[in-house]
């Protein structure tokens, strides 16, 4: 039998070797530490796994919420065959977005911190309870399709009866969630590039999530029909193709009124690494394909839909990756690209997410019963005969937006190293520091005695613990510490709790910088 990449066994090969190269990554990862798994620092400490995994996943979920609010708030019913499949998505997408969070975290064993540890003036703490409430709502949500493949009558009964809050309590946590996402990038002014810092970001992530949610049901359609012969009526898919014109159009309005405000516009057009990377964006996920859904041969066909689906997706992809490391690596000064094991581990998220999906809709009641036939009703058969010549319209229209956004991320990448050469870099301000340590007669190090009980002695530099822009020394040396001649290392302290308010812990407190009870290793070296 003649080989070929359409067989079943190839792509099993495939998510094999994905899932063993993502397994050892991960060993790596949970034995080595964020260090010796990645190519983060200090100067960038969110990389691949922030930008790709979690911004995206979660954005995932915007389908869900906007499907059932259709069809359970405005009852919308012709909307209904849709609901399913959006909310496998967004279940799917909250589900993997944890597991990418055990990853990320420094500490993954304190993720539930969150739950007994309250810090409202917090946006990750906002973040956390989103991520944990919605799952939690999607859970029950994705629930009635177990239920009904077991046959449990009385769950289902219950389940219906909840179904209207649990739609209105999942649209008020997503928005919070999909917006408050774009919040944490409001505190990062003079890091983040103009071209994406904006007071509007929080608006912008939630009207680009919305496009991503309905660009994923058909592109997950699309792919059903490939490999188990299920799939929605072009009329719905048509529909969301609406959708997603209108959503792209308003997000285009809205960011070029911005750029416009703010006299960022023209640095889109200048000749650097980040106004290229920002045409590419909007070329691949925004003019793209709402200038292709507004076709409505190309909409009302599969294929063109996939298609515009696709551009969507990449472009939405790179617009979450543009934000959190191509408009954060200048101020940063440092150069960044995830290591292979970053990578091996995102892709065997994916794999996974592909894998579950294709798992639960071979199992469960996903699609409408009416949608499993292999082939098509003879009137949809009559109605696509004279849409046949559509595709090499899409391949050709596809094909010019996806050439041209990659040609103009390649020569973003050539202005890279000339863009980042620009900005001050980390190496550069050691001189500064030595030179300021001479001038203000800064004394040296200071490494104190280890004491009973202690995970190591402790030394302490003056250069660490100044700000450079407005030196005084008076800070702390007023109160709570007094002048002491020391000479390269200390007597014994007196008894007494340096963690406390008073000394160590009046500034390492979690909140000016860290703290002083929870990050022991930070100045107590073993």
């Amino acid at each position: 039998m003649k080989w070929s990449i359409r067989r079943p066994g190839f792509w099993r090969l495939v998510f094999l070797v994905i899932l063993g190269a993502g397994l050892y990554s991960t060993i790596v990862r949970f034995t080595g530490g964020l260090g010796a798994s990645t190519a983060l620092s200090d100067a960038f400490p969110w990389g691949l796994w922030v930008g790709f995994d979690v911004l995206c996943g979660v954005a995932l979920a915007a389908g869900g919420f906007t499907l059932s609010a259709v069809v359970y708030i405005f009852n919308i019913e012709r909307f209904r065959p849709i609901v399913r499949p959006t909310i496998l998505t967004a279940f799917l997408g909250y589900l993997l977005v944890i597991v990418a969070l055990l990853f990320d975290l420094g500490r993954p064993y304190r993720i539930w911190h969150p739950l007994v540890m309250w810090n409202p003036h917090s946006v990750m703490f906002e973040v956390a309870w989103c991520v944990m409430l919605y799952t939690t709502v999607l859970a029950l949500e994705f629930s009635p399709m177990v239920f009904e493949r077991l046959r449990l009558e009385r769950p289902l009964r219950i389940l219906h009866a909840l179904t209207v809050p649990l739609v209105i309590l999942g649209v008020i946590l997503s928005t919070l969630h999909q917006s408050s996402l774009g919040s944490l990038y409001l505190i990062v002014p003079e890091k983040l590039h103009p071209l994406w810092y904006s007071p509007l970001l929080p608006i912008f992530f939630f009207i680009s999530a919305i496009a991503l949610g309905c660009a994923m049901t058909i592109f997950e359609s699309f792919l059903s029909y490939r490999a188990f012969r299920k799939r929605l009526e072009i009329a719905l898919l048509a529909d969301l193709g609406k959708v997603i014109v209108v959503a792209l159009a308003v997000y285009l309005v809205l960011k070029v009124q911005d750029l416009a405000g703010r006299g960022a516009l023209a640095q889109a057009f200048e000749p650097t690494y980040e106004a290229r990377m920002f045409l590419a964006e909007m070329t691949l996920g925004v003019i793209g394909p709402m200038l292709l859904l507004s076709v409505r041969r190309i909409r009302t066909d599969h294929f063109g839909l996939f298609v515009s689906a696709l551009l969507v997706v990449l472009g939405f992809i790179m617009n979450r990756l543009n934000v959190s490391i191509t408009g954060m690596e200048a101020s940063s000064g440092v150069s960044y690209f995830p290591s292979w094991t970053e990578l091996s581990v995102t892709f065997m998220i994916v794999a996974l997410g592909f894998a579950l999906f294709g798992l639960a809709v071979k199992y469960l009641p996903i699609f409408p019963e009416m949608e499993r036939e292999v082939a098509p009703p003879p009137a949809v058969a009559v109605l696509r005969r004279p849409w046949m010549g559509t595709t090499p319209l899409v391949l050709t229209l596809g094909g010019i937006f996806f050439v041209g956004a990659l040609g103009l991320a390649y020569s973003g990448l050539l202005h890279r190293e000339r863009t980042l050469a620009s900005w001050p870099r980390l190496e550069e301000e050691e001189p500064n520091i030595a030179e300021g340590l001479e001038r203000l007669n800064i004394p040296p190090d200071v490494t104190f005695p280890q004491g009973e009980g202690s995970l190591g002695p402790v030394t302490f530099r003056h250069a660490s613990h100044i700000d450079w822009e407005r030196p005084d020394c008076t800070v702390c040396h007023r109160e709570p510490f007094r002048i002491l001649k020391i000479k390269g290392s200390a007597p014994s302290p007196p008894a007494r709790d340096w963690h406390d308010a008073r000394h160590c812990g009046r500034c390492h407190d979690g909140k000016t910088s860290f703290s002083a009870h929870e990050e022991c290793t930070a100045c107590h070296q073993p």
